[in-house]
């Protein structure tokens, strides 16, 4: 059987199992199979040894279509190496399929006279008694996707290993990193959600305490790693190794997995700040986002120094129901997402959602703000908007005076409960709407979501700025070239970077 051969049938298998999964166990176990281009990028990435041995382990393994990429690799690059691999498996009816790839390789490696043994491991990766095995010099995987509760038994397990893990994946790679010998590498294919944000401050913590970052690879297109499974995460793929230390970080990016790729290397320091306390991961893969990222952490004002706060929005609508109305009452202005509309707040406004907040309860009245000026930024920004963060200012001078309900997928700046001066306000809209902000702001945050912890996290100019940018402005924006003249003249930078 030729290398080309069992490659096909290892991905044909895949197929056949990913049209054969029953919907619920999928979404029980996150299972998402690895396609044959996605696969064979992932493998691409570890280093190979020329000759010795090489122990493998793969713990959410699938049919076995990233082994196989592997092999096939091993096969042209390192075939006098003698490989053991170890492949896990919890869904029986796909480790029969699993079973079947493994026994093309040894059929390959047979008739090549390549030295290699094989195991599979029907169980589970997190629970198993025998992923005390702490011998293996490459971990590959592309773990199941699944948020995992508190009170989760693969949480009780993880924490007590010392590691917290909010979602599968993460305890998946914790405990990866805990397979390795000392100078093992572990690559894997993950959502990028782990990167920043308090959710997975503790992950990182761990990861980058136990391994260096060898290799991270990002993808411009979202919906074509898992084109045929419907998948439309925001992967990346990244490789450590543990007890590693290194001086710099080697960086890709490609549309897909098939596209040609841009490769570069960065200092250490450029990925992980050593003054940033909550340790995001920042991916520089953009022209000029290193100078980016520099310029931003060089600016000297945080948002304690401007005197500011940002809070994420009180009304969450489905359990107020009975306090929101269509029409105009005598209730409060009820403000959604979708009433920022070019830098400025409209109220009414015809969305498909109750524009009133009726407030009869000291609990309903805790849901209020005072009247005054509001910069809201939406949580989640739309497929259709060219910026990740989109602010707006909420003014009582164009909206009615007095108390107003956020709702929850909005975050809003105030000065410590109460609305900020005017100028401020739209300074600071100006700044968020920037495209120097966008850019910095795609360096540690892959997905849509914007999280008062971003927020709060960046740098920003300090106070004279923010009101001399919002001098010569009304509510509202200016185009994007305008605004992104005014940011930079406004703080003294020559040239846009």
């Amino acid at each position: 059987m030729l290398a080309h051969d069992f490659v096909i049938r290892a991905d044909k298998r895949r197929l056949t199992a990913q049209q054969g999964l029953d919907p619920a166990t999928q979404l029980r176990l996150g299972q998402h199979f690895t396609p044959h281009l996605a696969a064979k990028l992932i493998a691409s990435i570890p280093r190979l040894p020329i000759s010795g041995s090489l122990k493998i382990l793969d713990p959410g393994a699938g049919t076995g279509s990233l082994l196989t990429a592997l092999y096939a690799r091993i096969i042209e690059e390192a075939p006098s190496l003698d490989v053991h691999i170890t492949a896990l498996e919890l869904d029986s009816e796909v480790a029969e399929k699993l079973r079947e790839t493994m026994e093309d390789l040894q059929t390959v490696a047979a008739s090549a006279g390549i030295k290699l043994t094989t195991e599979v491991i029907e169980s589970d990766f997190i629970a198993i008694e025998s992923a005390a095995d702490t011998d293996y010099d490459l971990v590959i995987m592309n773990p199941p996707y699944q948020k995992l509760p508190a009170k989760s038994d693969y949480r009780t397990v993880m924490t007590k290993l010392g590691v917290h893990t909010p979602n599968i994946y993460a305890a998946f790679v914790a405990r990866g990193i805990m397979q390795l010998k000392k100078g093992g590498q572990l690559v894997a294919i993950t959502p990028r959600s782990f990167t920043n944000g308090v959710y997975f401050e503790q992950f990182r913590s761990y990861i980058l305490a136990h391994t260096s970052l060898d290799h991270i690879h990002v993808f411009d297109s979202r919906s074509t790693v898992f084109a045929d499974t419907g998948v439309l995460q925001e992967n990346i793929i990244f490789s450590v190794t543990k007890n590693g230390t290194n001086d710099s970080v080697t960086l890709s990016a490609s549309i897909g997995h098939e596209h040609e790729i841009r490769t570069f290397e960065v200092p250490s320091f450029d990925i992980v700040r050593p003054t940033d306390r909550r340790q995001f991961i920042r991916i520089p893969v953009g022209q000029g986002d290193d100078e980016t990222v520099t310029r931003m952490l060089d600016l000297p004002t945080s948002l304690d120094d401007l005197g500011i706060c940002v809070s994420t929005g009180r009304v969450v609508d489905f359990r107020s129901r009975e306090n929101l109305s269509p029409g105009a009452t005598t209730g409060f202005p009820m403000v959604y997402p979708a009433n920022l509309s070019n830098g400025r707040v409209e109220h009414p406004k015809v969305t498909g959602k109750p524009q009133w907040f009726n407030a009869t309860t000291d609990n309903d009245r805790n849901l209020l703000v005072p009247s005054g000026h509001y910069v809201l930024v939406k949580r989640f920004s739309a497929k259709e908007e060219r910026r990740r963060i989109v602010a707006g200012v909420w003014s009582p001078d164009s909206n009615d005076i007095g108390p107003v309900a956020f709702d929850n997928k909005l975050n809003y700046f105030h000065a410590n409960g109460v609305g900020l001066d005017r100028k401020l306000a739209v300074g600071l809209t100006l700044w968020l709407n920037s495209s120097f902000v966008d850019k910095y702001f795609r360096t540690f945050s892959g997905h849509t979501q914007v999280n008062a912890t971003d927020l709060r996290e960046m740098r920003y100019p300090n106070t004279d700025e923010l009101l001399q940018m919002g001098e010569d402005w009304e509510v509202g924006l200016p185009t994007q070239d305008v605004l992104d003249e005014l940011v930079r003249i406004n703080m003294g930078w020559k040239e846009d970077k």
